[in-house]
This record gives structure tokens, sequence and C-alpha cells, in this order.
């Protein structure tokens, strides 16, 4: 089996698992009909499925079934898209596209965004409790899955680097007189909560999952750290470089709203080695840690190289 084929098998798994969550006759059948749409359109919208692939990944990285883990990858999902629904909002980054189509506010409104958002994010952990239970596994694996995802979620991950990312905006803004180093370590902060939190924590969760020891689940969170953090400076250098036909969302977006990026400060060669740096240290932390990470190497691989 070759990635392309390895991808194809678990992303369709993924796909299916969520157009049934969605269906109308499916577990959020009792959620008013409008509710329903509006988190199905963001669901359903495409993406590349990057982090329950993750939480896969891991888990077979350490010779798990990967089949039972698909609703718990699934609810990682969740909440990345609850979160691109929210970062979306005119309050926030105040995105007209998304995955090239009108995003979740421009179709039904502010306060339906809003409330589609609230729905993921709180259900992700209906189904991890539910998954738990019909799956049978340990009661305190499942609370230390919750406790990881509740925590990359939450102030100390995404939404403080949310709240990071939108103190930093200044079209304005000059950096000129502030020590390099420290501009840099800021930003390094911004997108280890607001980006790396969530890769970071999809991995540990299928490291949990399947049994990891300390010395494993250590490698895999260094390498999610890594993959986390290349995985957002790329998106920072593909929002100067990129074509929005490709991205799926308009390009320069960064720059029109004053967003601290790394092209911003370093130009965009020096951040290009910087993703390639990151992928790097990814990889090598799982070298030596008793993983079969052939998976795990092939994604970093894919990601480094990717245009959208």
């Amino acid at each position: 089996m070759n990635l392309e084929e390895y991808l194809q098998q678990r992303v369709t798994a993924v796909n299916q698992h969520i157009a049934v969550l969605c269906s109308e006759d499916g577990p959020l059948s009792e959620v008013p009909p409008r509710l329903r749409e509006a988190m199905a359109y963001s669901l359903m919208a495409g993406g590349k499925r990057i982090r329950p692939v993750l939480v896969l990944a891991a888990a077979e990285s350490l010779d798990a079934t990967w089949e039972k883990l698909v609703p718990i990858a699934v609810a990682v999902e969740l909440i990345h898209t609850y979160s691109l629904i929210h970062d979306d909002l005119p309050a926030m980054d105040d995105d007209d596209f998304r995955r090239g189509r009108p995003t979740n506010h421009k179709v039904f409104g502010e306060a339906m965004a809003i409330l589609a958002g609230d729905a993921l994010l709180t259900h992700a952990f209906t189904l991890i409790a539910r998954t738990g239970l019909a799956e049978g596994f340990d009661s305190k694996v499942v609370l230390r899955v919750i406790l990881e995802l509740s925590e990359a979620a939450g102030p100390a991950g995404m939404v403080g680097g949310q709240v990071m990312d939108l103190s930093a905006a200044d079209p304005a803004a000059d950096y000129s007189g502030q020590p390099a180093v420290e501009i840099a370590s800021y930003l390094e902060q911004i997108h280890r909560k607001k980006t790396a939190a969530l890769i970071r924590a999809a991995i540990r969760i299928g490291g949990l999952l399947a049994g990891a020891t300390s010395r494993q689940l250590e490698a895999l969170s260094a390498f999610g750290l890594h993959l986390g953090l290349a995985f957002q400076i790329q998106d920072d250098l593909l929002d100067v470089t990129g074509q929005s036909a490709t991205l799926g969302k308009a390009v320069g977006s960064d720059e029109r709203t004053g967003k601290l990026t790394y092209p911003r400060l370093f130009g965009v060669e020096r951040t290009a080695q910087l993703v390639h740096e990151h992928t790097k240290k990814a990889q090598k932390a799982i070298q030596d840690a008793g993983l079969n990470a052939k998976w795990l190497h092939e994604i970093a691989n894919l990601l480094l190289h990717r245009h959208a």
C-alpha cells in the first residue's frame, strides 16, 4: 500500500462516519434541522482530514487496529471544524471563503455560525464518551483523551493562541525596534497554541488509545509539536506564495489584516527553511522510540511539500 491508498482508505472512513453523524436519522437527529445543516455544511466541506488521520496513524505506529478508533478521530475533526467556523467570523479573521465556498456565517448568519461551532465543540466530547463506552475502552484512558483534547482546544491552547494572534494583528505595527528573538519567540508561542496544540493532541490521543509507553508518548508529543509548527508556518508561507484556487480561500489575508507571520518577519526564503527544519525535527523525534512510524514519516513529508 502506498501513501495515497493509505490516506484514501482512512479519509473515506472518516468521511463516512461524518456523513452518518450529519444524516437526518443519525446521532444528531434530535438537533434542530437548521443547526444540524450549519454543522454539516462545514463538516462536509472537504478538507485534508489531517488531524483525524494523525490520530489513526499514531495508533497504528503502535500496531493498534485503526477502524474502531475512527469515531474518536472524527471528534478531533469536530473540534478543528468548530475553530474554523469561529476563526472566519467578522469579529475574528473576517473571511468570506473557506475550502472554495462561502464561510459558514455567510450562508447561515453569524448567530447560527457561532452556535454551530459551539455544537461541534461540545459534541466532540459526547462522541468520545459514547465511543469509549461502546468499545469498552479503559475509563482512565478515555479521561486522558478528554483531558488532552480539552486542554488543546482551551484557553492554554487554541483559544489562547487566537487571543495572542488577534492581539498581535496590526497592519501598521513596526517590529524593527524589537529584538528579533523576542518577536520570533512570541510568534512561535502563537503557533504552538493555535495550531500545534491540536495536532500534538491528535497524535498523543492515538498513542494513548494504543497503549503507548511514557517514552513513546514523549516521542509522539515531540513529533506532533514540530509537525504542528511546520504545518502552520507552511500556512503562513502559502498565504504569500499560494494561489486562491488551490487554497480554496483568498490569499494575502494575513498581510491585509496585519497578522504577525513568519514571512512578514523573516521573508519567504527563511520561512521555507523553518518549515523544513521543523519537519526534520518531527521525524527525528520518532526514529528510535520503538514505533512502527512509516506512515507518520510519510505524512510529514507530504505536508512539507503541500500546496494547499
